[in-house]
C-alpha cells in the first residue's frame, strides 16, 4: 500500500532537519557538508534542494524547529508563576538561560545571526513581540507596571535586549559567569517598568 505523497514529503521534511540539526549543532553551520547531512538522512542533495531551496533554507527550519521547542518551554516555566508580572519576568529570562545549552547556544544565538542575520528580522520574532505587547499591555491595565508606557515599543527594547543578553551569553569564554551577570542587570531593566508604590 502507498503512504499517501503528503506523508512521504513531511517524512523526508523531517529526516532532512534532523540531520542537519545535529551537524550544525555539533560541527557548526560553516563545517557542516550538505553532502554529509544528506547522506546521513539516506537522501540526495536534490531532495534538500527541493525542500529547502539551500543550506541556508534549511537552517531557516532548524531555527523554526528549536524556536518553537524553546517558546513550548519557556510557556512551561512561566505558567508556573504566581502572578502576570513574574510570568513575565520568568519568560523573558529563560528564554536568555537557554543560551547556556550547547546546541542552542551554536544554532540559535552564534550561527543564526551570522548566517541569516538580525534575529529581530526573523519571521519568528513579530509572534513573539506580539505576546510581549500583550504582557506589558495587561500588566499596564492591573496598574503593574508604568501607564505612560507604549507596550509594543517596549516590547521591541526587551527583545532586543534578550536577544542581545542571549548572543552576549552563546559567545562568551564563560558563559556560566556571563549569564549571572547578564540576567541580574536583565531583570534590574524590567524592574524599572513597574509602578512604584
Amino acid at each position: 500500500m502507498h503512504r499517501p505523497r503528503r506523508e512521504m514529503i513531511a517524512e523526508t521534511r523531517a529526516k532532512l532537519i534532523a540531520a542537519a540539526r545535529h551537524a550544525f549543532g555539533t560541527i557548526g553551520y560553516a563545517e557542516a557538508s550538505m553532502d554529509d547531512f544528506t547522506a546521513s538522512a539516506g537522501l540526495t542533495r536534490g531532495a534538500l534542494y527541493h525542500h529547502f531551496g539551500d543550506k541556508k533554507g534549511l537552517l531557516q527550519a532548524v531555527i523554526a524547529e528549536i524556536d518553537g521547542e524553546m517558546a513550548v518551554r519557556v510557556n512551561e516555566v512561566a505558567s508556573k508563576a504566581p502572578t502576570r508580572w513574574q510570568h513575565f519576568v520568568d519568560e523573558c529570562t529563560t528564554y536568555i538561560e537557554m543560551a547556556l545549552e550547547p546546541e542552542i547556544q551554536r544554532i540559535m544565538f552564534r550561527d543564526g545571526p551570522a548566517v541569516l542575520g538580525d534575529p529581530a528580522q526573523w519571521p519568528n520574532a513579530n509572534a513573539c513581540t506580539a505576546s510581549m505587547t500583550d504582557h506589558l499591555t495587561r500588566l499596564q491595565e492591573e496598574g503593574v507596571v508604568v501607564p505612560d508606557l507604549d507596550p509594543e515599543t517596549a516590547s521591541r527594547l526587551i527583545n532586543g535586549a534578550s536577544s542581545q543578553a542571549a548572543q552576549r551569553i552563546a559567545n562568551s569564554k564563560d558563559p556560566e559567569a556571563t549569564s549571572k551577570k547578564a540576567i541580574a542587570a536583565f531583570k534590574q531593566l524590567l524592574e524599572g517598568l513597574r509602578k512604584k508604590l
